[in-house]
């Protein structure tokens, strides 16, 4: 149906005689000579309408508007460029030629739009309710070409590593990995649930233990969990597992991968290796497990300096055992009531009982506002100039608690700062790196026990293993790590336990009996009895990737059809009711169903 897409056509191709195929992207009409631009998934070809050219043509264009399917025949012609006339048009790669239009063919029209293409729509519900429209802006056209290009980045590239693309269940068995399964009812096994997977984490290491050694999967995952921008009810994970590996082979082969995605997806070269990070410097110096590092501000310890301050709320907390971190939020001194209030109020949903500031006016301390400032000493005050490079002009932000929480609060109130600020706008750096040696295990005070940080099958490093046979739970580090970037989590894998008496103790760790282990994971213990090989391997989030490399703020716009902040694909009106014979089959009893016709 034609003979070139719509970002084809150049110069060279002047007095061919061309067929396109599109839709009508817009319409101008020049004193009875019509001009519009023909748009498909490519591009963007301006074609023209004149009686001269074509009559019969020129007549059907008048009736031509936005999203109609059209084909053209015509002529492609230079368009006018004199000294006095410059009618090219720079932005389009098609812009120094046109096509004059010979036959004009209207395939389909468009009704009127409930929304305009080339406007920017506020309105994510209807945006999405008519998503097959939304998909047609070349904004989310190329983020989907995008998606295709890493996707194929990275099965290319495990592929010339030897790793086997293997196929997982879907409907598999609930098991405790950290979120609420989605649950399927089985007709034939009445009362009985399928669970869709949350990760193919059993399956991956059966196969390791089956001798595949190397596996990967372009998986899909599903977790019941609240929502948020870069959160989905299902998604999409790069799923990679490799025996006879350590940690070291996980991270320098993931560093390969990413490196050739972004490549080909940015056209920009990363640097290998990534720097790395323990999960306690990361805490202790951004306040996150998955730092931004570009804007700076440092957390810095101030607990030996103010450890004798007047001002109670910092010597109290430091003689209980904890800590008062500040931060340096340079410049930024004539913050507003209403943004200190902002900070505030962040600060105590994060659990702290306010926000302790100094706003640095000038250099003269008695110019400082700080509801605390004169109950310091100037040693005090001398100690935190120079820890914290204090000049006129800037803002100090304390917290003042248990060593995680005030580096916790204090990581929330870094970001929020970040972005009053704006420090990250325009800013194109990728800052990859790695945090290690993640807390194993973390005492959940609600079910008074411990619970696995990642999941029961991550192996504790090899100088902690005797602790958790002993049963000496507090302050085990797992073999786990997460590759991060730009304040995001891509993906996040372990060298995995392969023993079964190694996995009993941290069974028992877990609080789980022999018998509920035989119950819930029989399969997994009875393989390790027959020769497990050590294994490890990790998970990207194939959505957040995409993500990041379109520069966009929220994953919903990197998937064709992707769920609403309350789990709705509001396109097809999913989830929907089920009828009462739909449910009956199931030996399910609801008062919420929908009568079938004729009922």
């Amino acid at each position: 149906m034609r003979t070139h897409h719509c970002n084809e056509l150049r110069s060279e191709h002047t007095g061919e005689t061309v067929t396109l195929i599109g839709w009508v992207n817009s319409t101008r009409d020049h004193g009875g000579v019509i001009f519009i631009d023909l748009r498909d998934r490519e591009g963007l070809t301006q074609v023209v309408f004149r009686p001269d050219d074509s009559e019969e043509a020129a007549k059907l264009s008048h009736a031509l508007r936005d999203e109609d399917v059209v084909q053209v025949t015509g002529l492609v012609s230079a368009r006018l460029k004199t000294d006095d006339v410059d009618t090219t048009n720079t932005d389009l790669s098609t812009g120094d030629i046109e096509i004059v239009a010979k036959e004009l063919v209207i395939v389909n029209k468009a009704e009127v739009l409930p929304f305009q293409l080339n406007k920017e729509l506020s309105n994510e519900d209807l945006r999405l309710k008519h998503r097959y429209l939304d998909l047609r802006r070349p904004r989310l056209t190329n983020n989907l070409k995008q998606r295709h290009i890493i996707t194929k980045a990275a099965r290319d590239f495990l592929s010339e590593e030897g790793f086997i693309e293997v196929e997982t269940p879907i409907l598999s068995k609930a098991t405790p990995e950290g979120a609420r399964d989605f649950l399927v009812p089985s007709r034939i096994n009445p009362g009985k649930f399928y669970a869709l997977p949350q990760a193919p984490q059993q399956y991956k290491q059966m196969l390791m233990v089956a001798g595949v050694e190397k596996y990967f999967q372009i998986a899909r995952c599903f977790r019941d969990e609240d929502l948020r921008a870069d959160r989905q009810p299902e998604f999409t994970q790069i799923d990679i597992e490799a025996s006879f590996v350590n940690e070291n082979d996980i991270m320098g082969m993931i560093e390969g991968m990413l490196s050739q995605m972004f490549t080909q997806a940015r056209g920009v070269e990363v640097p290998v290796p990534f720097p790395r990070l323990t999960w306690k410097e990361a805490m202790n110096t951004y306040g996150s497990d998955k730092p931004e590092r570009r804007i700076g501000m440092e957390m810095v310890d101030l607990s030996d300096e103010l450890k004798d301050c007047e001002f109670r709320v910092f010597s109290g907390v430091i003689a209980n055992g904890g800590v008062v971190k500040a931060i340096n939020a340079k410049g930024f001194a004539d913050i507003s009531t209403g943004q200190i209030d902002k900070l505030t109020k962040l600060a105590q949903e994060a659990g702290a009982k306010g926000l302790a500031y100094i706003q640095a006016r000038d250099t003269d301390r008695k110019t400082w506002r700080s509801p605390f400032v004169k109950r310091m000493t100037d040693d005090e005050i001398e100690a935190l100039r120079t820890k914290l490079n204090i000049e006129p002009g800037d803002l100090i932000l304390f917290a003042a608690d248990q060593w995680e929480m005030a580096c916790d609060v204090l990581g929330r109130i870094r970001l929020e700062v970040a972005d009053l600020q704006n420090l990250l706008e325009g800013n194109e750096k990728l800052d990859f790196l790695w945090v290690t040696e993640f807390p194993l295990l973390a005492f959940d005070d609600e079910e008074n026990r411990y619970v696995a940080v990642h999941h029961p099958f991550t192996r504790p490093l090899k100088e902690d293993e005797e602790k958790l046979h002993k049963g000496e739970l507090d302050g085990l580090r797992a073999q786990a790590y997460d590759v991060v970037l730009n304040g995001y989590e891509l993906g996040g894998g372990s060298i995995r336990i392969h023993e079964a008496e190694l996995q009993s103790a941290m069974f028992s760790a877990l609080g789980i009996s022999k018998e509920e282990a035989a119950e819930e994971f029989e399969h997994i213990l009875d393989a390790f009895k027959y020769g497990a090989p050590p294994h490890g391997g990790i998970a990207l989030g194939l959505d957040r990737v995409v993500m990041l490399a379109c520069r966009e703020d929220s994953i919903r716009e990197v998937i064709a059809f992707p769920k609403n902040n309350k789990g709705a694909e509001i396109m097809t009106s999913s989830p929907g009711t089920a009828t009462a014979n739909a449910l009956r089959d199931l030996r399910i009893k609801s008062t919420y169903v929908e009568k079938p016709k004729g009922e």
